[in-house]
């Protein structure tokens, strides 16, 4: 088994503004942790934003870049954070989907052989005839360009609010 753990995400929930002071975990709610023996079933998918317009499948530090470009782009989009990409919650992808008829999906891996593009497949196949628009992807680029900052590598809010707009437009 292997765990990836987004070192932006130590000082608190990075949601792609880099100029802006960290906010502590210290209150948010995925700060929040039962007492006592608790377990995460892998597999199993979290909504972390209901929306009617547009689904966004991302994971790790992604779920908060995409939660602040929801926020800020004001489009009524369903935020899915995936938790685990093997094994793949399908079955919520599918549903809300299914419900919106349009895809996002957000990550920081490159376009080329992401896993984004997996996942573009698993919705294609699964979701072709309730699909209004292309699936589309918001990655990292494919090579990082001379005298590039970090965040101009990693997609920030205003690309993924971008990729919101495009699969809006249809």
């Amino acid at each position: 088994m292997i765990f990836l753990e987004p070192k932006r995400l130590y000082n608190g929930p990075f949601d792609g503004r880099h100029d802006l002071p960290a906010s502590p975990w210290t209150g948010h709610e995925s700060a929040e942790v039962p007492d006592g023996y608790y377990r995460l079933k892998l597999g199993h998918a979290a909504i972390r934003r209901q929306g009617q317009a547009v689904t966004v499948l991302a994971y790790g530090t992604m779920v908060h870049v995409a939660l602040r470009a929801v926020e800020e782009s004001g489009i009524d989009a369903e935020v899915i954070d995936l938790r685990s990409l093997v094994p793949l919650d399908i079955d919520t992808i599918t549903t809300s989907v299914n419900k919106t008829g349009r895809c996002v999906i957000v990550h920081e891996a490159t376009r080329y052989s992401g896993f984004g593009a997996e996942l573009s497949a698993l919705v294609q196949e699964r979701c072709f005839y309730r699909l209004e628009a292309p699936i589309i992807r918001v990655t990292g680029w494919d090579t990082p360009y001379p005298h590039a900052f970090e965040w101009d590598y990693f997609p920030g809010p205003q690309r993924v609010a971008e990729g919101l707009r495009r699969a809006l437009e249809g």
